[in-house]
C-alpha cells in the first residue's frame, strides 16, 4: 500500500451483510460473472458485528482477518502487524490521513448509519470532506446500487483529472429487507439474500468503469463488514456473535484505466 499513495486512486467497498458462503457459492454457479471477473473471495473474519463497529475499526487500519501485513494502519506503539509496507499514518483514520495526503475523500452511504439524520447517523459520513445520502442509497430501495453510482458518477465529474481520489461505498442492497429481489417472497430469506447479490453484480461492471474512468489506476478494497443469520441456530440478523455473522468475503485488486 505504501507503494501506492499518492500514484493510485483508492475505493473501499462495503458489501453490507454480505455472507461469505452466498458470495462464493454464488459465484461458484456463475450467478456473479462481474465481480467474479475482478474478484477471487478470500475467507476472513470481521474485526465486528454490526456495521457501525466494524468501519470504526476498517478506518483505522483493522481490516477483516488475517491479513499480514496490514495494507494501512493507525500508528500506535507496540503494534506487530504492520511491516515495511504497510501505509501507516499519524491520524485517528484512514479517511483523515489521506485527506491530508492531498486525496479528495468520498462517502456514499447506504444503511442508516451513513443516512446523517442523527448525531449518530453522522459519525461516519463526517469523517470524509464528501458524503451523501437519501433515501433511495438505502436498503428499501429494489435498485440503490444504480443511485449511488449515479452520485458517484457526478462527484468524480466535478473532481480534477489529477487529483488522487478516495471512494468509500457502501452498498445497502443485501441488508434486509431483501426479499423484493426474489419474485414472490413475503419474507427475507437466504435466498432472497442471494438474489440481492446477484442484482448487485449487475450494477458492479459500472462501478469498476466509473472507478478506473479518470485516467487512474485505482487500488480496490471489497468485503463485507459482517455477515448475516437467516435462522440458523435459532438466530436472525447480525450483532451476534456466530460464525455467519463473524465469516465474510474479501478482496483487493487494482482497476487500470480503460479496463472496463
Amino acid at each position: 500500500m505504501k507503494s501506492l499513495i499518492p500514484s493510485h486512486d483508492l475505493a473501499f467497498i462495503t458489501l453490507d451483510t454480505l455472507r461469505y458462503d452466498t458470495a462464493t457459492q454464488q459465484a461458484a454457479q456463475g450467478r456473479t460473472p462481474n465481480l467474479s471477473k475482478a474478484a477471487t473471495w478470500e475467507k476472513r473474519h470481521t474485526p465486528a458485528s454490526f456495521t457501525y463497529a466494524a468501519h470504526h475499526a476498517f478506518f483505522a487500519g483493522f481490516l477483516p482477518t488475517p491479513a499480514t501485513p496490514r495494507l494501512f494502519a493507525a500508528h500506535f506503539p507496540g503494534s506487530t502487524t504492520t511491516t515495511d509496507d504497510t501505509w501507516t499514518f499519524d491520524a485517528p483514520d484512514v479517511v483523515t490521513a489521506l485527506s491530508e495526503t492531498g486525496y479528495h475523500t468520498l462517502c456514499i452511504g447506504g444503511v442508516g448509519f451513513f443516512n446523517k439524520r442523527s448525531a449518530l447517523g453522522s459519525v461516519l459520513p463526517g469523517l470524509f470532506a464528501e458524503s451523501h445520502w437519501q433515501e433511495s442509497f438505502g436498503v428499501t430501495e429494489p435498485d440503490s446500487l444504480r443511485h449511488q453510482l449515479d452520485q458517484l458518477e457526478a462527484s468524480t465529474a466535478r473532481l480534477a483529472a489529477g487529483r488522487p481520489l478516495f471512494t468509500f461505498l457502501n452498498v445497502s442492497a443485501l441488508h434486509q429487507p431483501n426479499r423484493h429481489y426474489l419474485p414472490g417472497a413475503t419474507e427475507d430469506s437466504l435466498e432472497s439474500h442471494a438474489a440481492a447479490l446477484a442484482y448487485v453484480d449487475t450494477r458492479i461492471e459500472r462501478l469498476f468503469r466509473l472507478l478506473s474512468a479518470r485516467g487512474r489506476p485505482c487500488f480496490v478494497i471489497i468485503c463485507a463488514d459482517h455477515g448475516t443469520a437467516y435462522g440458523e441456530d435459532g438466530l436472525h440478523g447480525h450483532r451476534v456473535g456466530h460464525d455467519v455473522v463473524w465469516t465474510v468475503p474479501y478482496a483487493h485488486f487494482t482497476l487500470h484505466p480503460g479496463e472496463w
